[in-house]
């Protein structure tokens, strides 16, 4: 699997520190796991980031502290994990997310939607669609990061495949239109929503809810 489009820098040191939100760091989570080059990025970003911790000289503590805290944890004890069954259709990275069922959007198209929190109106949702199907062309009124995860798909910036992470804004136009093979499944974080050009994009405009 060869892998052509990575997130930038900036984007996997806010991932190694915790400092990105939780739907966006969904789907840089689904490429790391399948990207070794970003996976090094992210453990060199966070072996830095542990070096400067180990350097920060500790601030003095109030007698007792210790004590104090490990009383807190015993009152305050985490609830059981939930174990959820394996879905083979689901990257690892979902597991401890609900995820819902396939819904048809469009010809050869379908949905589903991921349980994970939204941040500032960021939502998390899967897209499966049919070798040799299309979406309209659209932009965008925020931000939309996609992992693919199987198959492959072109638009007017490229071809991306098994891995490959596409960001794409509120500048950005495009024709996504699926390869032959494979179908193809992504997993989408997307802040606002599609807008659909053209006069059959005003027809569907409607009918389009991610």
């Amino acid at each position: 699997m060869t892998i052509t489009h990575h997130p930038g820098d900036e984007t996997l040191a806010a991932f190694a520190a915790g400092t990105l939100d939780e739907p966006r760091s969904v789907v840089v989570a689904a490429h790391v796991a399948l990207c070794p080059n970003c996976r090094a990025k992210v453990a060199a970003f966070e072996q830095v980031a542990g070096t400067l911790v180990e350097r920060t000289l500790p601030a003095a503590s109030r007698s007792g502290a210790l004590d104090d805290a490990l009383a807190r944890l015993d009152e305050a004890a985490p609830p059981a994990p939930v174990i959820r069954e394996a879905r083979p259709d689901c990257p690892g990275v979902l597991a401890p997310y609900d995820v819902g069922p396939w819904r048809w959007i469009g010809p050869g198209v379908y949905w589903r939607k991921v349980e994970v929190p939204q941040s500032e109106g960021t939502r998390v949702f899967m897209l499966k669609a049919a070798p040799g199907s299309s979406l309209p062309h659209h932009g965008h009124s925020g931000i939309e990061w996609t992992c693919v995860l199987q198959g492959a798909f072109r638009h007017d910036f490229g071809r991306y495949g098994p891995g490959d992470f596409d960001e794409a804004d509120d500048t950005v136009d495009h024709t996504p239109f699926v390869e032959q093979g494979d179908q193809c499944i992504c997993l989408v974080a997307m802040q606002g929503d599609l807008e659909l050009r053209g006069w059959l994009g005003k027809l569907l405009q409607p009918f389009v809810r991610l």
